[in-house]
């Protein structure tokens, strides 16, 4: 047996404590890196996965409140129906990027594969309708309109579609009773964007994946209030997804319901009337142009005159807001935004701008009588009136000597105004303008409250312009060049006009004042403005922000908050010069140039106050304007390219009041029939459930009410404006 040195042996061993040691560090050192890297450097996305893992989540989505009018009925509500969704996470999961497995959904739901396509594809900056715009990460509605023999199909071929589902949804209707369209007061829906997801995050009220979202109209005003919130369910589950009880659950809240000041029925003889109007325009010949009156767009406006609340609003073209629902096809997109549309989702009543032409002349008579010119006292009504080498004539150039300012609103005689506003264009400097001019015309009508919003409770309302001299300053420094461009000074009349701008455009010039005077020119005005201002002097000379919205009713029922009728301003007259130029307008409907239009009217027991105007276009055919009132409603109706203001608006306003008051075309009046013979001032009634009830509509019948022969005073009469 051979004898190990004592030293050996000990190094020996102290070689392998050193390895086993080295081994130990190494295993420590390998367990701390990995320690670090699963808490550390990914330990957050570890958190979340385990926390994921522990607790799942399931959104019961809150159902969207109502709009409802002012009697309760149904403006926009909702419906279940059987919706077949796409999920885009799975589908990209197959191999051909979820091509075969919408393909063969088209077949079952008779479809176009490109439409099921394109409908599931992500909107981007060159991507063009129909696209899915909102989060990637959520269902994406296919169809609202599956059948229960489709719904199966899907769901007993799940291997067939994977990521395709068909369930019962609640989804938006807008119901249009009694045929009361109301779209673009309405608005529409589309699916919340994650950009609104992640702003919405630290608010009160955030979005979730599957939200839709109001995009105009009362849709979007009263968003928040509409959508309620979600309920949410939260599962403790197993590192299996087995669930092993229940965590929290928070239960959904309905959205809030949406009162109305709109009337159905108004709303709906509002339109038919606007409709028949530019239907009959469009078979009446133009004169000037040589062919018939286009009658391209037109809007009407019913307001309560001492409140301000909108009781009927429409905009002609209109659309079927229920295109949306469920996502629109790129057929019906293109039908609503493209070049041949005439954008029907523009609300021509808050954004469709036009000269006023002479229904503008309360403000100009108002601007005279504050400039220091009587209202009763006379003044020359020539056929025409000349400044320099310009002739501005009288409609159908008729003169009426010498009248007042009051007769001049009733025959709407131009050349009363053009005198006037040419004579204080002159103590203002002329061409060569005081320091501080008065400019009595221009600072009237921003009084009036033009030039600025009303502040109806709806999005997107325009400012309409007031030619001021800022504007004109303005105006002429962004067009200058183009204008000495294009001018010449023996040239067309458009050139002769952008010479005359090139050399002098930020001048007030003498024509510029007497065309403004009577609502002509650049003067831009909204039928809401109008409505608003006619309103006012229905009253007194009070200003209210027109309101759509009337009340929030809650979910439960148990909580109403009313929409008061506010105030923005007083019109700038005296009491004795509202009731002069109140006279004056009950004037135009018995003697004046609406007298025509309201044959029969029982002034006596419903006075009717009217103006007609006739605007001038460059390039296009006349504009139609007629602004009415009584003691309770104003009503504002334009057509573009329509003819004059009385010949086309003028039949479809009086049939507005007579289905308002229950008056025949004679006249007579039965309480029984009139829809509103006075304002709707209480809220509709709300059952013990919550729910509001609702009262039933008829159709609204054009017929009724009507001689067998229309009257003939419009051929007696003769129609002017």
């Amino acid at each position: 047996m051979t004898n190990i040195p004592e030293t050996g042996r000990t190094q020996r061993v102290q070689i392998r404590l050193v390895v086993i040691q080295v081994l130990v560090f190494s295993l420590l050192l390998t367990l701390g890196g990995r320690l670090w890297y699963l808490q550390i450097r990914n330990g957050q996305e570890y958190s979340d996965e385990a926390k994921n893992n522990h607790v799942q989540q399931v959104v019961q989505p809150a159902a969207r409140g109502s709009i409802l009018d002012a009697r309760g009925v149904p403006l926009a509500d909702n419906e279940t129906r059987l919706v077949v969704s796409a999920s885009r996470t799975e589908l990209l999961k197959t191999d051909d990027d979820g091509k075969g497995v919408l393909t063969r959904l088209a077949d079952v739901l008779g479809m176009k594969p490109k439409d099921v396509i394109d409908k599931v594809r992500l909107c981007d900056a060159k991507t063009p309708q129909p696209c899915w715009n909102g989060s990637p990460y959520q269902p994406i509605p296919v169809t609202d309109e599956a059948t229960t023999q489709q719904a199966l199909q899907i769901r007993e071929r799940a291997e067939d579609f994977p990521g395709i589902t068909a369930e019962p949804t609640a989804v938006r209707r807008y119901a249009a009773p009694g045929k009361a369209n109301s779209a673009q007061v309405l608005g529409y829906l589309s699916p919340v964007t994650d950009d609104e997801i992640t702003k919405a995050q630290d608010t009160d009220s955030p979005y979730l994946r599957s939200d839709q979202v109001g995009r105009s109209g009362l849709e979007r005003t009263y968003d928040k209030e509409l959508r309620g919130k979600a309920g949410v369910t939260r599962y403790e589950v197993d590192n299996l997804g087995r669930v092993i009880g229940q965590a929290k659950n928070d239960k959904a809240e309905p959205g809030s319901s949406v009162v109305t000041s709109i009337d159905a029925r108004v709303q709906a003889v509002a339109e038919y009337e606007l409709n028949q109007a530019m239907k009959t325009a469009r078979t009446e010949f133009d004169t000037n142009t040589g062919e018939n009156y286009k009658a391209d767009s037109g809007a009407v406006v019913v307001m309560e005159a001492k409140t301000g609340r909108v009781v009927s609003m429409a905009s002609l073209p209109n659309y079927d807001p229920n295109a949306w629902v469920g996502g629109i096809s790129g057929k019906d997109y293109a039908k609503l935004t493209g070049k041949n549309s005439n954008f029907p989702l523009l609300n021509r009543a808050i954004q469709g701008q036009a000269a006023p032409g002479s229904i503008f002349k309360v403000i100009s008579s108002t601007a005279a009588v504050n400039a220091g010119y009587p209202f009763d006292g006379n003044y020359p009504c020539p056929s025409s009136y000349s400044i320099g080498g310009q002739t501005f004539k009288n409609f159908e150039s008729q003169g009426y000597g010498d009248i007042t300012i009051g007769r001049a609103l009733e025959v709407s005689c131009d050349t009363v105004y053009y005198g006037i506003a040419h004579k204080e264009w002159q103590k203002d400097g002329g061409n060569s303008p005081k320091k501080k001019p008065n400019d009595w015309f221009y600072k009237t009508a921003h009084q009036f409250g033009l030039g600025k919003e009303t502040g109806i409770d709806l999005p997107n309302e325009v400012s309409g312009r007031v030619p001021d001299r800022e504007w004109k300053k303005n105006f002429a420094k962004a067009n200058h060049d183009a204008w000495c461009k294009q001018g010449k000074k023996d040239g067309t009349y458009v050139e002769k006009i952008a010479y005359e701008n090139c050399l002098e455009g930020d001048k007030m010039r003498a024509g510029d004042s007497v065309n403004y005077s009577i609502g002509q020119g650049d003067t831009l005005v909204t039928p809401i403005q109008m409505a608003t201002i006619y309103g006012a002097i229905s009253n007194g000379g009070t200003l209210y922000d027109p309101t759509v919205g009337k009340a929030i009713v809650s979910g439960d029922g148990k909580t109403v908050q009313e929409i008061k009728p506010k105030s923005h301003g007083k019109l700038p007259f005296t009491q004795k010069t509202r009731n002069e130029i109140d006279g004056a307008l009950a004037g135009v409907a018995t003697r004046g140039s609406a007298a025509w239009r309201f044959g029969g009217w029982p002034q006596d027991k419903i006075p009717m106050h009217a103006k007609t105007g006739t605007a001038e276009v460059y390039g296009k055919q006349t504009t139609s304007w007629f602004a009415t009132y009584t003691k309770d409603y104003t009503v504002v109706m334009t057509i573009s390219q329509g003819g004059t203001g009385s010949g086309a608006s003028g039949p479809a306003v009086r049939n507005i009041y007579n289905a308002i008051y229950g008056l025949d075309a004679t006249g007579k009046q039965d309480l029984k029939k009139a829809l509103l013979p006075t304002p709707q001032k209480s809220l509709p009634k709300i059952q013990q459930d919550g729910s509001i009830e609702t009262p039933k509509i008829k159709p609204y019948d054009p017929d009724a009410g009507k001689p067998p022969a229309e009257q003939t005073l419009a051929a007696i009469l003769g129609r002017r404006d």
